[in-house]
């Protein structure tokens, strides 16, 4: 990640680093969001308005909080060679109807949470409807609607001064260990670039879990004085990011 001069963040800070979670999975509420609070620590939740019921009064609390709610489209579709999205899969999807599933969950995240959601991310990654000579990119949807749209499954951070709002990179935190975490943070530091980590479930181990220890002490790493770290949600990031690189 190479750029001509330091990339201009606010307060002294030398990267920025984004915590974001999909899904409204109910140990978010139970396990992550009383890490986050106790460090100050806001973050982007990525909700599928069905799973938000599940813990209303939990969610409704992290807004309150200060926490961002973002958009995980309302049924979760994916590539039909996952088999549970085998009958809705994107492949079978227009852009036409896509973009009916994003706003319906707008919708609902106005509905259940009185939030309209300014970013989005991609289910499963994937960012295209249709197959072969019909498909179709859905990024343009999305770039029309919010302010940054969040891929997934990356392997390096965003170039601030570079990178296309529509589809952020994003890197996977579920499983990694503390240090794997932490030498993510230093390469961005160093690069001066915005890192957001995604996860799903926050416990102390197994399929698509972010360790909860891990998440502690990275909250705390980044909070330190001195660390060069925005820490902040994606929103926020985004939002100088665009300001910047229109300038």
């Amino acid at each position: 990640m190479e750029q001509s001069k330091p990339f201009a963040w606010p307060a002294g800070c030398r990267a920025a680093v984004s915590l974001t979670f999909d899904d409204a999975r109910p140990s978010q509420v139970d396990r992550g969001l009383p890490v986050l609070d106790t460090h100050g620590v806001k973050a982007t939740f990525y909700v599928s308005p069905r799973r938000v019921e599940e813990r209303l009064a939990g969610w409704r609390q992290a807004v309150a909080d200060g926490h961002e709610i973002g958009n995980h489209t309302l049924t979760h579709p994916c590539s039909g060679n996952f088999p549970w999205s085998r009958q809705n899969a994107l492949e079978d999807y227009t852009l036409e109807r896509i973009e009916t599933e994003i706003l319906n969950a707008n919708a609902e995240c106005e509905r259940l949470l009185g939030v309209t959601p300014a970013t989005f991310a991609y289910p499963c990654g994937q960012s295209f409807v249709g197959r072969g000579e019909g498909l179709r990119s859905y990024v343009p949807l999305v770039a029309r609607h919010f302010v940054v749209g969040r891929a997934a499954f990356n392997e390096i951070p965003n170039d601030p001064a570079f990178t296309d709002l529509a589809q952020v990179t994003g890197m996977d935190a579920d499983g990694k260990s503390l240090e794997q975490l932490e030498a993510m943070v230093d390469r961005t530091v160093a690069a001066g670039g915005w890192l957001i980590l995604f996860g799903h479930e926050v416990g102390d181990g197994g399929f698509q879990t972010t360790r909860a220890d891990a998440l502690d002490a990275l909250c705390r790493r980044c909070k330190e004085p001195g660390s060069g770290v925005w820490i902040d949600t994606v929103k926020s990031i985004g939002t100088h990011v665009r300001e910047r690189q229109r300038a």
